[in-house]
């Protein structure tokens, strides 16, 4: 079992003549995630990889090849538009790759968005990924193993941290997803925290949270009061400085709110445990588990 992503996913990508998406395209499909269209304007009626067919917009894929995913390798200034060409087109699942897509633009495609129904990963994010039958992002897909512990994290790299450590004490991940650290964003931690609890096929999942904003504390009211299922978090920036941003837009604390502290007085109030260090979170994954 797993969510949003598994061996039906119908991916086409936008960008997919881009150096990125070209790159990340082809890594995907040697995983053996069912890449069937390319979205490029002016390269429609060409062929990437020799034989996934490329269209000049969205709606076309759809139509002809049944994509029900999209993966967004736009520039940032298109971006937006890009994002909402899929939502419009019926597709189900956008995963955003794209960094540094202007606030404004965000809160407008996350109207749009909520008004289709469609669901959006990042942007600025790693995506998402269910081993070992489907890619959608750019996280190495050799640290990833198959099994039952949900990962969901702000921070990409922290993500990959995590899961190598899983990895490494032979725990594996039902799936695993980076919902981005920007100040607006599609699904947050209490979107993904809702389907892991429902998936049969997850027994405990990984929060990694970090400062800025308050994802973190509604996180923490959710599983409170309706995650039955264990939870391990870590929380990044525990020594970042007021009013400095640290890493990603989303992560600075503006008036003493958004603190570390903050957060992980939260999550353990709910029955969360938290791993001081990052060096510690498959361990502490381990000795959840293990009672």
């Amino acid at each position: 079992m797993s969510i949003l992503v598994d061996s039906t996913t119908r991916l086409l990508c936008q960008g997919i003549t881009g150096a990125n998406g070209s790159f990340h395209a082809h890594q995907m499909i040697q995983y053996g995630t069912r890449l069937v269209a390319g979205v490029t304007p002016g390269k429609g009626g060409s062929c990437f990889a020799e034989r996934i067919p490329i269209y000049d917009t969205v709606s076309a894929a759809v139509a002809e090849t049944g994509a029900n995913t999209s993966i967004i390798f736009v520039p940032a200034q298109f971006a937006a538009d890009a994002i909402l060409e899929a939502a419009e087109s019926d597709i189900a699942l956008i995963v955003a790759i794209t960094e540094g897509i202007p606030v404004l633009d965000m809160v407008r495609v996350k109207h749009h968005l909520n008004s289709l129904g469609t669901l959006l990963i990042g942007p600025n994010c790693p995506g998402i990924i269910t081993p070992p039958v489907c890619k959608v992002g750019i996280m190495p897909a050799s640290i990833h193993t198959p099994g039952r512990v949900g990962v969901v994290s702000r921070s990409g790299t922290l993500t990959y941290e995590a899961v190598a450590q899983l990895t490494a004490l032979g725990i594996g991940q039902s799936t695993c997803i980076g919902i981005g650290g920007d100040p607006v964003t599609g699904m947050n931690f209490v979107d993904i925290l809702q389907l892991f609890e429902g998936d049969a096929g997850t027994d405990a999942v990984v929060l990694i949270g970090e400062i800025g904003g308050n994802t973190e504390e509604q996180a923490a009211e959710f599983i409170r009061d309706q995650m039955t299922k264990p939870v391990v978090a870590f929380v990044a920036g525990q020594t970042a400085p007021p009013e400095k941003r640290m890493g990603h837009a989303g992560a600075i604390i503006s008036r003493g709110r958004g603190t570390a502290a903050d957060k992980i007085r939260a999550l353990e109030a709910a029955g969360v445990v938290v791993a001081s260090t990052p060096a510690e979170i498959g361990a502490t994954v381990k000795r959840v588990l293990d009672g």
